[in-house]
């Protein structure tokens, strides 16, 4: 493969971003391989990095609340593709990955052959997936209502699942509690829901085990 990539390794355990960083680096030529360990840094990298080519994303890095990372991740870059490595193995996730908008799946117990050969052939520009998918309608629905919400009311949202009071999430992001209300207002009339333990509830079914 002598075509230049860059791509993003985003996983929160330095062990295995630095043992798949090798690995891309000897199978890949010429590889631009940039890291990030949380959904924080994920999203400040991919602002000011240009034509990124793939992401490897885990789905359990601090911020990233699950699917619900993946989705908001795939609603503000819609061009990009999007490959979940991760640990929770499960046909479940696996279909979830799937459903919401993820070009590929490699779960993290491959050995290193079985992951080349699947980035090779995503890289190639077909979808890896290591077991049978079928569309899953609730699925998509909760995925519509996540991907609904701005950058921002993604933060507050993800900051009550924390337990944050206004005040604090207020301080946290640097505005007034008043655009905090607002941006909560907002989130609940998109997600559909009351309040705030509505809104979390829904917000942890797109979580994984």
């Amino acid at each position: 493969m002598d075509v230049q990539y860059t791509i993003v390794i985003a996983d929160d355990h330095p062990l295995f971003r630095s043992a798949l960083f090798q690995s891309l680096q000897m199978a890949i030529s010429g590889a631009n391989l940039i890291e990030a360990d949380s959904q924080n840094s994920l999203f400040l990298l991919l602002e000011k990095t240009d034509d990124v080519d793939l992401l490897l994303l885990d789905l359990k890095m601090p911020g990233s609340n699950g699917m619900s990372g993946l989705i908001q991740l795939r609603q503000q870059y819609p061009e990009l593709a999007i490959v979940v490595i991760s640990a929770s193995e499960e046909d479940c996730v696996v279909q979830q990955v799937y459903n919401h908008g993820a070009f590929g799946f490699i779960p993290k117990s491959s050995d290193m052959q079985t992951l080349l050969n699947a980035l090779k052939q995503i890289l190639n520009g077909e979808p890896y997936f290591p077991t049978t998918i079928t569309p899953n309608d609730h699925h998509q629905q909760l995925a519509t209502k996540i991907a609904a919400l701005t950058p921002q009311q993604y933060k507050v949202l993800t900051m009550l699942t924390e337990g944050s009071l206004n005040k604090q999430i207020a301080y946290d992001l640097s505005v007034s509690e008043a655009t905090i209300k607002a941006h909560m207002t907002a989130i609940f009339r998109k997600l559909n829901v009351k309040n705030r333990t509505q809104a979390v509830i829904l917000l942890q079914q797109l979580e994984i085990d």
